[in-house]
């Protein structure tokens, strides 16, 4: 009978080996299969960007906009076609998520973005605000985003914001109803309304 220890130091030689190789392969595959379906999402954005070429380079801020009315500090989370939530803008930056700082005042909403494209909405551009809940892959709570519509050249975009004080929210889409020339709903069901026009 083959002693206890023997048996044991002869379960450790025959130990299976890790097949290195094989182990490296598969991590090679999965990097590559990583590397190409981000290439593939860039060039769907390129080519989203070419589509959207005749969109209009982004007002700048005129020199004096004015006593500002309200302020706020928060998020910028992208802006589509108007009543199109899931139909992104990327065009001249405004598909960059980014941190923002709003100032309203009587000439319109300038929207400055650290490290992204700042903008200018002239007050005459402006067609109406509301709380939403999502907009082109951000999803929040109920009238957790600040939606601002805004005609730029001849198409009416929505863009998203939402501020670090959420209970602002309110207050601005007041300002803006009465700032804009043809104000629209303040709630909006996207969720809803996206799976209506599914139906359709």
């Amino acid at each position: 009978m083959t002693p206890p220890l023997i048996q044991l130091a002869e379960a450790q030689r025959s130990a299976p080996v890790t097949d290195w190789a094989a182990r490296l392969g598969w991590v090679a595959g999965l990097l590559v299969l990583v590397a190409f379906v981000y290439w593939l999402m860039r060039q769907g954005w390129k080519w989203r960007g070419t589509l959207q070429g005749d969109l209009p380079e982004l007002p700048a801020t005129p020199e004096d906009p004015g006593e500002p009315k309200l302020t706020l500090s928060g998020r910028y989370h992208g802006s589509t076609t108007a009543g199109q939530w899931l139909d992104r803008i990327v065009a001249h930056g405004l598909g960059t998520r980014s941190r923002v700082e709003l100032t309203l005042t009587e000439a319109g909403l300038d929207v400055v973005r650290p490290g992204a494209t700042d903008f200018f909405v002239p007050a005459a551009a402006l067609r109406g605000a509301r709380l939403d809940k999502g907009i082109a892959g951000k999803v929040l709570t109920e009238g957790g985003l600040l939606v601002v519509t805004w005609q730029h050249g001849d198409q009416e975009l929505d863009s998203g914001f939402r501020s670090d004080r959420a209970e602002e929210h309110p207050a601005w889409v007041e300002a803006l109803t009465a700032l804009s020339t043809t104000p629209t709903s303040t709630t909006r069901n996207t969720t809803e309304q996206s799976e209506t026009e599914g139906a359709r």
